[in-house]
């Protein structure tokens, strides 16, 4: 149905387009359809108004009003149902043109997807995953070469290890040493034992000694 009405518009056109021409198309349509149904209504109304004020005074022209009511009615009826038609047609056509577009993005992100997947699948996928774990291990040990010494001398470093044992000692040593001459701790409110005075010698100079003999020879 939907090939005919295309080749119905114009043969080999793009679909698109040809959808977006036949919606416009339609649309105009039923701008022209509204139009024709406010003039209608108005006729409607006017023969209505006629109707009745003749109604009494006049019987055969209240009887064409009605019948010219009548008619207009009728064809308002019928445009009615035309309208109705043409804008299921428009809908019809507004959804097949976006369910196209849909399905033209669909394709396009299908085969972007083919691209970029490529020759790829689960078992290449799980083969280059074991690769990349073949080289970091390789990796590693090389790195692990790398960091290593090759000419440590394990007799050096025993003698380090021995040298290193003999500084320890020293130092525990001298720390031993050190804590016979640690300050005795006095409790509050003991009492100390004195300690013993020591002679203090005064040394006179000869200045002073010369001093004191001047002064006794004067005092004679």
């Amino acid at each position: 149905m939907m090939a005919s009405f295309m080749s119905y518009f114009g043969g080999r056109k793009d679909p698109k387009q040809a959808a977006r021409d036949a919606i416009v198309g339609l649309r105009q349509q039923l701008q022209l359809l509204e139009k024709k149904e406010e003039h209608l209504q108005k006729k409607i109304d006017e023969e209505h108004k006629k109707a009745r004020a003749s109604a009494v005074s006049n019987k055969a022209v209240a009887t064409q009003a009605l019948k010219r009511k009548k008619a207009a009615e009728t064809e308002l009826d019928r445009l009615g149902a035309t309208r109705l038609q043409l804008e299921l047609q428009v809908n019809t056509l507004e959804s097949a043109n976006l369910n196209a577009e849909t399905m033209a993005a669909m394709k396009k992100g299908s085969e972007a997807l083919k691209v970029i997947h490529g020759n790829i699948n689960a078992d290449k996928v799980a083969d280059m995953m074991d690769q990349v774990h073949d080289q970091t291990q390789i990796a590693n040990e090389i790195s692990t070469a790398i960091a290593t010494n090759p000419y440590a001398d394990p007799q050096e470093d025993e003698d380090i290890l021995a040298e290193l044992g003999q500084l320890e000692e020293d130092v525990l040593n001298e720390r031993l040493a050190g804590a016979d001459h640690v300050p005795v701790h006095v409790p509050p409110g003991a009492t100390k034992a004195p300690e013993a005075r020591q002679p203090v010698a005064v040394a006179e100079d000869d200045e002073e000694a010369q001093l004191r003999e001047l002064q006794a020879q004067l005092a004679l």
